[in-house]
């Protein structure tokens, strides 16, 4: 959230994709970057979607970015299970995804307010 807001949105696709691989190269194996990587995906075009249209705050593009990213993950895994029973996952992650969004929120505004970036 705070690469998208101060780099630019290029600055934060690279930053993102290098988290989903690095994460899952040291802590994961290929499915879990695949599920990373469809989570991230999401969560980044909603989020430069809201903040390009300029009236959501920083933490409502946030919270959506945590959402989103659980469900692309979900989305993922369902069809690579072959199964949609994996939806009913959904509400707990929708819930984990609006705390995270909102404790992410509250952390990029502070830092945006805060920190210059010379770029």
């Amino acid at each position: 959230v705070f690469a998208l807001y101060k780099l630019g949105w290029k600055e934060a696709v690279v930053i993102s994709l290098t988290r989903v691989f690095l994460v899952g190269l040291l802590f994961g194996n290929g499915i879990s970057i695949l599920y990373s990587f469809t989570g991230a995906i999401v969560s980044f075009a909603a989020m430069l979607l809201l903040k390009k249209a300029k009236v959501f705050s920083t933490m409502a593009v946030s919270v959506a970015g945590g959402v989103l990213h659980n469900l692309g993950q979900i989305a993922m895994a369902c069809v690579i299970m072959g199964t949609d029973v994996l939806r009913y996952y959904a509400p707990f992650l929708v819930l984990s995804g609006t705390l995270a969004g909102i404790a992410i929120g509250v952390l990029a505004a502070i830092m945006i307010r805060r920190i210059e970036v010379n770029a």
